[in-house]
């Protein structure tokens, strides 16, 4: 399913975000990780993300393939660094430190 940082990130307001959301079949806790990472992407990337969301239980070679050891997961392939976010996805604070967007106050 798709949808449509570090300082560098922020200095370059273009950057296209992709970002890989790793979920538990759809569990309260999945379907409220899914709606908080889509909500933020909707507000501080709109227009300049892609959003994969993988169900682990229909697609568990990905989880190997990309080393998921815990749900929800969440892992910003671009821009560079690669970075993971694990757990609870409806801590806007932690989630867009972690994607390196600036904070909302």
């Amino acid at each position: 399913m798709k949808d449509g940082a570090d300082n560098d990130a922020l200095l370059q307001p273009e950057s296209q975000f992709v970002l890989r959301l790793f979920v538990t079949g759809m569990t309260p806790r999945s379907t409220r990780a899914i709606r908080a990472v889509r909500a933020l992407c909707q507000q501080q990337l709109e227009g300049r993300f892609a959003l994969e969301i993988i169900d682990v239980y229909q697609q568990p070679e990905r989880v190997h393939d990309e080393q998921v050891i815990a749900t929800p997961t969440l892992i910003k392939y671009e821009p560079a660094p690669v970075r993971r976010i694990v757990g609870d996805m409806t801590d806007t604070h932690r989630l867009c430190f972690g994607l390196g967007l600036p904070v909302p106050t």
